[in-house]
């Protein structure tokens, strides 16, 4: 179904036990379409949905599910998060939808008094990148492990 057959209006929600298939979807596509090497498993999808920590917000466009992004705690760093799983489905993409979810991802990072969200990703996700300059982040040093990714990122959300 295309982005012209269903209603414009997008609602994000954060996503339950209920949710849950639609989660594994919308991930499961983005690791196709990126080509990730180093996946989630099904328990860590579900571990990001019951920790309090940890969460995934999907945005839906009518009924459909447009795009999901995940938010995970950065053990390593005090006070620190991790952004994860950005998709848009391409029938959804240059309607805002990257950054409603980003949006609602910072907007409880907040509430946990998160001081700064990483995230990483390659150079040729242009589009990606262009989102995460304008949502605010910044170019900092390699702070994880992935094989994969190429450029590194971070934003100050809090004292």
């Amino acid at each position: 179904m295309s982005a012209s057959s269903v209603s414009q209006k997008v609602i994000v929600r954060k996503v339950t036990r209920k949710l849950i298939a639609d989660a594994l979807l919308l991930i499961g596509e983005y690791y196709d379409e990126i080509g990730v090497i180093l996946r989630d498993s099904t328990e860590d999808i579900l571990h990001y949905v019951d920790d309090p920590e940890s969460g995934i917000w999907i945005a839906y466009v009518g009924a459909m599910p447009a795009g999901c992004v995940v938010l995970r705690p950065l053990a390593a760093r005090p006070h620190c998060g991790e952004v994860k799983r950005l998709y848009v489905r391409r029938a959804f993409r240059r309607m805002g939808i990257a950054h409603a979810l980003m949006q609602a991802l910072e907007a409880e990072a907040k509430t946990r008094a998160t001081q700064w969200l990483y995230l990483d990703t390659k150079d040729d996700l242009s589009d990606a990148i262009r989102i995460y300059e304008q949502q605010g982040y910044v170019s900092c040093e390699r702070y994880n492990n992935n094989p994969q990714a190429t450029l590194f990122l971070r934003k100050f959300l809090c004292c």
